[in-house]
């Protein structure tokens, strides 16, 4: 078995993705890197066959039918032999020395007697024409020991755990029936959310290992794309809310996290559609949180009454005006979009 898998969801990538491959390479034989071609009409597939023949046992070319990022990911689940996984975009590389420490501890963690679900490491915006990068870290989390949700500690506003800072034990990927929907952008979310009523153990280290690539007009979180593709992180929250509110956690610390992800997630909903400023997207930010109230009333109040919720929420066209220029403010200062 290996050590490690990498999924490299693959589309249109040719111009790029040798990069990301290259940055991966260097794990050897403990890792597995699949690169998921996801019908491509350019070179990847072609790039993905030269990899493939030039690294036999490491590298592993998937070809399938354009299924979006999400039927990609899925792919990547299904073909794995690794012990842990991790999906890696094909714009998006790691960095080596980070890389390499976390091999190492994830070797000494799977000889141990306790079984790691999930590790957690940092990110770096690196965005395009920006001298100083953003390193997203989880200050809030113990460091260099395995931990659990009782001694995770409170997230930072604005802070939670995306799918470029987490490693998950393949296994369990498949025990909780994670199947991300075809053809929908924004899956990123659901693929880090509902694994997590079954993470036990975790692992932090602080290094700054996931580079995201932040620059191509195409890109799924240009803010213009998001706007057109608004109906899909739409899709995605009511996903998740479906989700959250099937639940009844026992884990206090884990029910609090699993809220803060989710009030963020209508939170993003909510500042694209009022920077869409359409009348029938302001109508979906309404419909959504009628819709989180009449699930789980309990629920809508922890989130609709919490500071952030408020702030985009504000009333009218000088709230709206306020919501956005606080997403700016967000935005300048993090460097997501």
């Amino acid at each position: 078995m290996k050590l490690l898998t990498f999924a490299i969801p693959s589309y249109n990538s040719q111009d790029y993705m040798e990069h990301c491959i290259l940055s991966l390479l260097p794990g050897g034989d403990d890792v597995e890197i699949l690169i998921v071609d996801d019908g491509s009409k350019d070179r990847t597939a072609e790039i993905a066959d030269e990899y493939e023949r030039k690294y036999p046992g490491i590298v592993r070319a998937i070809h399938q039918e354009n299924g979006g990022h999400g039927e990609a990911v899925n792919a990547g689940i299904r073909n794995a032999t690794g012990l842990f996984f991790k999906v890696v975009d094909s714009d998006d590389w790691v960095d080596y020395e980070a890389y390499m420490k976390i091999l190492k501890k994830l070797r000494e963690l799977a000889g141990g007697d306790t079984v790691l679900d999930m590790f957690i490491a940092n990110y770096v915006y690196e965005k395009e024409g920006v001298r100083h990068k953003k390193i997203m870290r989880y200050s809030s989390l113990p460091q260099d020991k395995i931990f659990t949700w009782n001694e995770a500690g409170r997230f930072h506003k604005g802070q939670y755990i995306l799918m470029h800072s987490v490693i998950y034990r393949t296994q369990l990927l498949r025990e909780c029936g994670l199947e991300l929907p075809k053809h929908t952008f924004y899956v990123d979310n659901i693929y880090v959310y509902k694994p997590l009523p079954s993470v036990k153990h975790m692992y932090y280290m602080d290094v700054d290992f996931y580079r995201y690539f932040i620059g191509r007009d195409d890109q799924s979180v240009n803010e213009t794309n998001m706007i057109k593709r608004i109906d899909q992180q739409f899709k995605v929250t009511y996903i998740m809310i479906d989700y959250m509110t099937q639940f009844n956690l026992v884990s206090k610390p884990l029910e609090r996290y699993m809220r803060h992800y989710l009030s963020i997630i209508m939170c993003i909903s909510s500042v694209i559609s009022v920077k869409s400023g359409q009348k029938e997207h302001l109508k979906m930010r309404k419909e959504l949180w009628k819709y989180l109230y009449d699930s789980d009333k309990r629920l809508y109040r922890k989130i609709r009454h919490n500071i952030t919720s408020c702030a985009v929420n504000l009333p009218g066209y000088v709230g709206r005006k306020a919501t956005i220029a606080m997403y700016k403010a967000a935005r300048r200062f993090i460097g997501f979009n």
